[in-house]
């Protein structure tokens, strides 16, 4: 029998340009996906479930784990790349949460472009746009993806 397993496919690194946007997509998030994380990250803390509790903290609401933000902005990247190996870095600063309606969810949307690129290591910097109501949720949201 054949073997079907492929490896994933490389980006070409010569064909890439500063400024390309190599990955686009938008995450809707629920109260179920935050219970969902809670359960597989151990966070169960309960501004990420709870209204009451989020609000006598000074929060407009139940917010989003920034851990699931961060990991959920870098899945197009490693999509992209076709290898979540080929990640050699990854970095973001929380700047504005991620707030979850309990009936509309929440939408956060990713943008991924080409910010440097690295001939000798043939790495590419991918800087991310990561947003929630039209304004950034991660600043310096950058990934270091080495294509050799």
């Amino acid at each position: 029998m054949p073997d079907t397993f492929a490896a994933p496919a490389t980006p070409d690194f010569d064909a890439l340009a500063v400024g390309d946007v190599v990955a686009e997509r938008t995450f809707h998030l629920t109260r179920d996906s935050l219970v969902r994380y809670a359960g597989a990250s151990g966070d169960f803390n309960p501004i990420h479930y709870r209204d009451d509790v989020a609000a006598s903290v000074g929060l407009p609401g139940v917010l989003a784990h920034g851990m699931l933000t961060m990991g959920l902005a870098v899945q197009p990247v490693v999509d992209w790349a076709g290898d979540p190996g080929r990640v050699a870095d990854y970095q973001v600063r929380f700047t504005r949460p991620v707030v979850v309606d309990p009936e509309a969810g929440a939408d956060v949307s990713v943008s991924a472009k080409v910010g440097q690129l690295d001939a000798e290591a043939r790495a590419v910097r991918v800087d991310l746009t990561v947003s929630f109501e039209g304004a950034t949720v991660l600043g310096k949201a950058q990934v270091r993806v080495v294509l050799a």
